[in-house]
């Protein structure tokens, strides 16, 4: 466990820290190019958007405490983690805490969905249950997401395709071609996060049965996965203006490459503790290209 300096137990601060703020970028960004795909049909829509952004971080604190809770009652979160702190784990809230503080952000989640449901339908009924249901099996129930190497799936599903499609879908209820595109780099990106997280905490999840990507083809398969992810990210604008989805300014995320190709070498060469910034400079990553990428489908070709 890092040596950071904890705030007090049952503070303001233990609940900021045990919500993970880095992570948050991974619930706003399709918010935003969801928004860009609505704009590009000719249809935002502030109302639905703004809930669509409410819920999406609801559901990502919530899937924070869950892991925070779950990881520490299955051993993952002992003395030995090489990551940032988690609350349960330090004691600075305890395992029922974190379940109060888990259930109220779904809750508060499923407030702004029932909104939401109002404006886009059954099919918004659908998303909402499986991503808070998802965002609890990820380290909790019988069948933890998490522990079958089924996190990364679940990260690209949900934060990519899910969250992109459904931000569109409830502003001009429509699925467009762009929106299923725009979907893949910022799912891929969300999900290199968690590679480098799966990466730094390999050895320790091996020893309590999680069975990560990275702990089932070690150390270069998570290299080459958070590559391939990379690149999936970065040809998908090319694509994209190829087919004629858009036009030039959708390629504004390019800039962002060297970046990427700096993290890559990175992560290519560093190992447990060494691997923590990476996680941070990843999260800035997915923001930036977000960024770029929410304003290039928002200009005129």
């Amino acid at each position: 466990m890092t040596t950071e300096a904890l705030p007090r137990p049952s503070s303001a601060g233990a609940w900021l820290l045990a919500a993970r703020p880095k992570t948050l970028t991974a619930a706003i960004v399709p918010v935003a190019v969801g928004t860009a795909c609505a704009h590009a049909a000719g249809g935002v829509v502030l109302g639905p958007a703004l809930a669509a952004l409410f819920g999406a971080i609801a559901i990502q604190i919530g899937t924070n405490f869950a892991n925070d809770v779950f990881d520490f009652e299955k051993g993952a979160d002992d003395a030995s983690r090489v990551g940032p702190t988690r609350a349960v784990a330090a004691g600075l809230l305890t395992p029922m805490q974190m379940r109060v503080g888990m259930i109220a952000s779904f809750a508060a989640a499923a407030l702004a969905g029932t909104y939401l449901i109002t404006v886009g339908g059954w099919p918004i009924l659908v998303i909402g249950v499986l991503s808070i249901a998802s965002g609890v099996a990820y380290t909790g129930g019988p069948y933890p997401l998490g522990y079958h190497g089924l996190g990364d799936l679940f990260v690209m599903v949900f934060f990519g395709f899910v969250a992109v499609v459904g931000t569109l879908w409830v502003q001009v209820q429509e699925v467009s071609a762009l929106a299923l595109w725009a979907s893949i780099p910022i799912g891929a990106l969300a999900t290199a996060i968690l590679v480098v997280n799966n990466l730094r905490d390999r050895h320790g999840d091996e020893r309590v049965g999680k069975r990560t990507l990275a702990v089932r083809f070690g150390r270069r398969g998570a290299v080459a996965e958070y590559a391939l992810l990379l690149a999936a990210a970065y040809v998908t604008p090319i694509v994209i203006l190829a087919t004629g989805a858009a036009g030039w300014p959708v390629l504004a995320p390019l800039l962002t490459a060297p970046m990427a190709l700096l993290y890559l070498s990175r992560v290519a060469r560093r190992q447990g503790e060494l691997l923590n910034p990476l996680l941070g400079a990843t999260a800035k990553l997915l923001l930036l290209f977000g960024l770029l990428f929410t304003i290039g489908l928002s200009l005129p070709p």
